[in-house]
């Protein structure tokens, strides 16, 4: 993405966000953005494919606090427009340059190279160095370079015991690609794109005005440096195509719901040769109608009866794979936790987690007039409750 699309583009108008969204209000808005526009939900929709792309390129860069930021500043430096090009003339009260000149040299991107650290006026590529060579006697000439694809995101909802042991499973997208027909040159089999006779394939041309000169995108080859004369029918010249592909992602034993699992240059691929992006899998795990997670413990909650929290008893519970035994002490309250070792989540260490067993007592709605007696002589060989720090407070308000 150039840094001219990042002054004439409204990423929060395409997200329909304030510009103080926070992080978590633009992450709502793009997956409902994206969910009603997704290329499989209206297959065929040429506009909801573009509308698709413009909310997955707004959500690629609001979503990085840095980009954000790089982003903000620039469309209050320059969203005036007061050092912005007029399409057919130099137009009266502006400079006849593009603005993206002044980011030519950083890799199309504000901030600087991809993963590089650079600031607006720091370093090599800042401010200070852009306006020396721009107003200047004929700066270097800069073509357009590879350009990285774009992340793709998407998401899997796995059932809860493959989310803790472990699964492979099929993922089908539908996102830009390659073509097959013409290899990405966008040029009919059997023939090749030519140079273009304007910028002489260097992709920018240079203007010279007086004292000065301007280098700009070659409007005869868009900034490409090639003209295709005799266009892939596939592709229509794009070089590439909307496609479906099929990757099997291995999940790793322990993932947990809400866990993104990056997939690097799995995403969309780059443009002139450039890296293809990552994909980005977000994790949503089903509940299970018995266990749940603690992190890499499960848990698991056991009725017993009166009788065995006060005489104790042997216990076998499920766990995910097989069962285990547990002894429940004589004595043992309802809420009391068990534990199983080594039972629980296997971590990436190879170490497991345990299993987190909770009994409660359950108390009979209904008594067979035998249980009732038996219950009426236990009780009378019972030592009462000591409620004395209870009684003590209740004779205050007789």
């Amino acid at each position: 993405m150039s840094s001219k699309d990042w002054l004439e583009k409204d990423f929060y108008a395409v997200l329909g966000v304030a510009k103080s969204a926070s992080p978590d209000e633009i992450k709502k808005a793009y997956r409902k953005l994206a969910r009603e526009s997704h290329p499989d939900h209206n297959p065929g929709n040429a506009e909801a494919e573009e509308r698709f792309k413009a909310v997955s390129e707004a959500y690629d860069v609001l979503s990085d606090p840095r980009k954000r930021k790089e982003y903000d500043e620039m469309r209050s430096l320059f969203g005036s427009g007061a050092f912005r090009r007029n399409a057919r003339s130099g137009g009266p009260g502006g400079y006849p340059f593009d603005v993206s000149d002044l980011f030519g040299g950083m890799g199309g991107q504000p901030g600087g190279a991809a993963g590089g650290d650079r600031r607006f006026g720091a370093g090599p590529g800042g401010f200070s160095d852009l306006f020396s060579s721009i107003f200047s006697g004929g700066g270097p000439t800069r073509t357009r370079g590879p350009a990285r694809g774009r992340d793709v995101e998407a998401e899997v909802v796995l059932d809860f015991g493959d989310a803790v042991r472990g699964v492979t499973v099929p993922l089908t997208l539908r996102a830009p690609g390659v073509c097959d027909t013409c290899h990405g040159d966008g040029a009919k089999p059997g023939t090749l794109p030519r140079t273009c006779p304007q910028c002489r394939g260097a992709g920018v041309v240079t203007r010279n005005q007086g004292s000065f000169s301007f280098s700009e995108p070659c409007r005869e080859c868009q900034g490409v440096g090639t003209i295709v004369d005799e266009k892939c029918p596939e592709c229509r010249g794009s070089g590439g195509v909307t496609k479906s592909r099929t990757l099997n992602v291995r999940f790793p034993a322990g993932v947990a719901d809400g866990q993104r699992i990056r997939l690097a240059g799995r995403g969309e691929p780059g443009d002139r040769g450039g890296p293809p992006g990552d994909l980005f899998v977000l994790v949503k795990v089903r509940a299970d109608d018995l266990f749940g997670r603690s992190g890499d413990d499960l848990t698991l909650t056991v009725p017993i009866t009166v009788a065995e929290a006060v005489l104790g008893t042997d216990l076998r519970v499920p766990t995910l794979d097989s069962a285990v035994t547990l002894r429940v002490p004589p004595g043992t309250p309802s809420g009391r936790t068990l534990r199983a070792r080594g039972r629980g989540v296997v971590r990436r260490d190879g170490q497991a987690g345990d299993l987190l067993v909770t009994v409660e007592i359950a108390v009979p709605e209904q008594l067979s007039p035998e249980a009732r007696k038996a219950l009426e002589e236990f009780a009378a060989h019972t030592p009462a409750a000591e409620r004395e720090h209870l009684d003590a407070r209740v004779r205050r308000f007789n």
